[in-house]
């Protein structure tokens, strides 16, 4: 029998949290910083698995303002 550490839990436990939440706020600035937020902490707990916890976390808060700003667009009808 095989035991699995928290870390090999931990990243998909995080990404799954973060793409369900993704959505969260009403409006496009609710959204750009839920998805910085959320961003940041996915990045850092990846990084922190290659010990670059911080740099991780500085490109997850691009890619999350990105994904929130995004997906609020989408939902106005901005984008296809």
């Amino acid at each position: 029998m095989s035991t699995r550490s928290l870390k090999d839990l931990m990243v998909p436990t995080l990404l799954i949290t973060t793409v369900a939440l993704s959505g969260c706020g009403t409006t496009t600035g609710t959204r750009t910083a839920s998805g910085a937020l959320m961003g940041a902490a996915t990045g850092a707990a990846i990084g922190s698995l290659t010990a670059e916890a911080g740099a991780g976390a500085l490109i997850g808060v691009g890619v999350g303002a990105l994904g929130g700003y995004l997906y609020d667009q989408h939902l106005k009808g901005n984008l296809d």
